[in-house]
């Protein structure tokens, strides 16, 4: 697979497989946990605008996916813009709680923790093909004997990363509804911390199920379509809000409303053409905490949001 485009969250993730390119830009948590404003116009050396991705597919493709949305954005605001990669999304949630980082592209999981834990603010939310919605995926080898959920109890099972939406909470609330719990339903459980981890295991047979996004899902299978034949969607949950690109919180309000401007103005600039092309989305619009009211209300029966500590 010579590209291979997701949003994260935000979306969105999203990734171009084989890229070639500099080592991405770090932050050390313990570097100082006041964060001042990014650049502020009364500082002669303005501070970088910093970025945070999780690598939930590949930190090299990474750097490739975002450099045309980091230069457009410089073009935009004027100063640096830098690419910060973690791990995870917890991570992630961590560099923005610190104000290490401005902006970050999260999945709907760790959006709702990050507000719920220290105000994490939306900014934008992507439009993929025309729509605003994604979905949780449960996939299995086409050539297994698994068509359903119900088919991989006792069966072994591949999470993406602990804060995921899709690729944790939706289908451990499935069997939730079900009366359930991971732990219990499955044989062995794993995190992969990479959706197209994810997909390819199953391809491969190293795990009988795994859960995905479905915007990773429908990018694989257009790019590498053999994965489309060697595996199969047995199980599918939402439709949920789509992953969102967030500020953190205390951001001066001018160049949140700078931000917000840059990214909405992205869908009719024909400057911004392989901004969309790489990212593969139609537009940035405004979010709604609204669209994530059903993942909130999954976090908050699965995580004990309001349980007594």
């Amino acid at each position: 697979m010579s590209r291979f485009a997701l949003l994260v969250v935000v979306v969105v993730a999203v990734m171009v497989v084989g890229c070639h390119g500099p080592a991405p830009a770090r932050v050390s948590l313990s570097e100082s946990h006041t964060a001042p404003d990014r650049l502020a116009a009364t500082t002669t050396q303005p501070l970088p605008l910093r970025v945070a991705v999780a690598a939930i597919l590949s930190p090299r493709a990474n750097l490739d996916a975002y450099d045309p949305l980091l230069r457009y954005i410089e073009a935009r605001l004027g100063g640096t813009v830098e690419l910060v990669q973690r791990t995870t999304y917890a991570e992630v949630n961590e560099l923005v709680r610190l104000g290490a980082v401005d902006v970050a592209f999260v999945c709907s999981g760790a959006f709702v923790e990050g507000q719920r834990q220290f105000g994490m603010e939306l900014l934008v939310t992507p439009q993929v093909r025309g729509q605003d919605r994604y979905y949780s995926l449960v996939i299995a080898s086409a050539t297994s004997r698994v068509h359903s959920l119900e088919d991989l109890r006792g069966r072994s099972f591949a999470f993406t990363d602990p804060l995921s939406n899709s690729g944790h909470l939706a289908p451990s609330w499935a069997l939730h509804q079900r009366g359930e719990v991971p732990e219990r339903f499955f044989s062995a459980t794993s995190f992969t911390h990479s959706h197209d981890n994810s997909i390819r295991a199953i391809a491969d047979g190293t795990y009988d199920g795994a859960a995905v996004d479905s915007l990773v899902y429908d990018f694989a299978v257009q790019r590498e379509p053999s994965l489309a034949a060697r595996t199969r969607i047995v199980y599918r949950e939402g439709p949920f809000g789509m992953p969102p690109v967030v500020v953190r919180a205390g951001m001066d309000p001018h160049l949140k409303a700078r931000l917000r401007e840059v990214f909405l103005g992205i869908g009719d600039d024909e400057a911004a053409s392989q901004v969309r092309q790489t990212l593969q989305v139609d537009r940035f619009v405004p979010a709604d905490t609204k669209a994530y009211s059903s993942v909130r209300r999954m976090a908050a029966t699965l995580r004990r949001w309001n349980a007594a500590p």
